[in-house]
């Protein structure tokens, strides 16, 4: 009985690795070490790549020439290309009308369905046009609209890297792998989503994630692997709510 629990939690126990804000502008110093150390361990992360960057202060940082053919050769690795919103720019207040209640600032909640199918389209051309294959989203800030929904799906994605949860579900015909915090957590129990901002880091800040990985090398998972993992099973089913119960009345104060 005792090795079927162990068994039962260990299949269902994970990290996977996220990197927000991937574009042309980026602090590439921190990112090729960061690959250096995803190759080292045989780590596949999703990168949130924005197809046409007009955030400015992402703008204000060193530029790659080729960073189309770096993103093609990340997705020939194996690490999952995921497309974050469409030019990285908060043009509305969600007022916390958002789907999961962050509020803020937002690219797509609060937009007409036209206008949010309209920017999730021309990212999907950009990104066309470079070879690149896209099956996931995840916006900016976190947020959605029940419109936001739809436009993804009407525009051929039903997979979103957001939500609350400790275990990938479904949802309104969209698969969500769920991202819960901003920092470097391992739990004993379930997938848990890393969201990283290589961006805003320092060198102390990278030494503080490749000890992460070393600790933890052994429990990393890829994006394939956690989509297999989307289950409305009872049991999952209770904690997601219980979750999502707790961090939405935390983030109403």
């Amino acid at each position: 009985m005792f090795s079927k629990i162990k068994n039962y939690i260990s299949k269902n126990t994970g990290i996977l690795i996220r990197l927000d804000d991937i574009a042309e502008n980026m602090n590439w110093d921190l990112m090729r070490k960061s690959e250096v150390l995803f190759d080292k361990y045989n780590i596949k992360p999703v990168l949130g790549v924005i197809p046409n960057n007009k955030d400015e202060e992402l703008l204000s940082q060193p530029k790659k020439n080729n960073f189309w053919d770096l993103v093609r050769r990340w997705q020939e690795k194996g690490w999952n290309i995921s497309m974050h919103g469409h030019t990285h720019v908060y043009d509305s207040d969600t007022k916390k009308n958002d789907y999961f209640k962050y509020g803020g600032r937002s690219e797509f909640c609060g937009h007409p369905l036209e206008v949010q199918i309209d920017r999730i389209e021309k990212g999907l051309k950009k990104f066309s046009e470079e070879k690149i294959k896209i099956k996931s989203f995840f916006a900016p800030n976190h947020t959605y609209d029940s419109n936001t929904f739809i436009a993804l799906k009407k525009s051929g994605i039903h997979q979103v890297i957001d939500g609350y949860g400790l275990m990938p579900y479904k949802e309104n015909e969209i698969s969500f792998i769920p991202q819960l915090f901003y920092k470097l957590y391992s739990f004993p129990f379930g997938i848990h989503v890393t969201q990283i901002h290589l961006n805003y880091w320092k060198q102390k800040d990278f030494e503080s994630f490749e000890n992460f990985i070393k600790k933890n090398r052994n429990n990393f998972i890829t994006y394939e692997e956690v989509i297999k993992k989307v289950n409305n099973n009872f049991i999952f089913k209770i904690l997601n709510f219980l979750i999502r119960g707790v961090l939405r009345i935390k983030r109403l104060f």
